[in-house]
């Protein structure tokens, strides 16, 4: 199991969550000269989407692109990169470069894979939720192209994928994609959460592939509510 870190409150992992993410992107810069950052949606990182874009580091040098996304327009509430572009992409953070996905919806993901592999990685970290059903990214447990979405071996960076169980199709980085990363950060909130995750493996939840793979550290950041 992956190593978890708890707070009191949401408003205080947030905040601890947000100056992580900056020293792990200033690092990059100053080592490599560039940082990228994958992040996903929900009503969950509103609050660290705020704090991180209010960090001071060279942003300009910085490449977000998102986890997973909605077949929606990108101005509708339920779009993801809306999400970003409202609540991350502002103040300091404004002058980070941005990649969506939602091209992949209309064209394919063939266009969207070559610009996915153009960003710098492996990323500097990946920010990730996690459902009431177990599903992370757009990792569905009825999603009927699951295994392909989970298998190592898969040489996609990203897929679209039908739900099943959620509404609007999705395009979301494959697992290989993702584990492309220095780490990987499970942001989630509630007892009801903790509780789903601790038995994530034992009943074959696709968050599971995460906890159980040794490829990439990952860490859980946990708050009550």
């Amino acid at each position: 199991m992956s190593d978890w870190r708890q707070f009191p409150g949401a408003a205080e992992l947030d905040a601890a969550l947000a100056e992580h993410i900056a020293r792990r992107l200033e690092e990059d810069i100053q080592r490599l000269g560039h940082a990228s950052l994958a992040v996903s949606g929900g009503s969950t990182p509103v609050g660290l989407f705020r704090r991180l874009a209010s960090q001071r580091l060279d942003w300009g040098r910085v490449w977000v692109t998102l986890v997973d996304e909605r077949c929606v327009a990108t101005d509708s509430p339920d779009s993801n990169e809306h999400l970003v572009r409202s609540e991350l992409l502002q103040q300091h953070a404004a002058a980070a470069h941005f990649l969506g996905l939602a091209g992949a919806c209309s064209d394919g993901p063939e266009q969207l894979e070559q610009q996915l592999a153009a960003l710098p990685r492996p990323f500097s970290a990946v920010v990730l939720g996690m459902g009431t059903d177990g599903h992370t990214a757009s990792w569905f447990p009825r999603a009927t192209n699951l295994a392909d979405l989970l298998d190592p071996a898969n040489p996609a960076l990203v897929a679209t994928t039908d739900p099943v169980t959620a509404p609007h199709r999705r395009v979301t980085l494959t697992l290989p994609a993702v584990l492309n990363s220095r780490e990987l950060l499970l942001h989630i909130t509630g007892a009801g959460k903790r509780e789903l995750l601790h038995g994530a493996v034992e009943r074959g939840f696709p968050v599971a592939s995460v906890l159980l793979q040794n490829t990439t550290p990952a860490t859980i950041w946990w708050a009550p509510q």
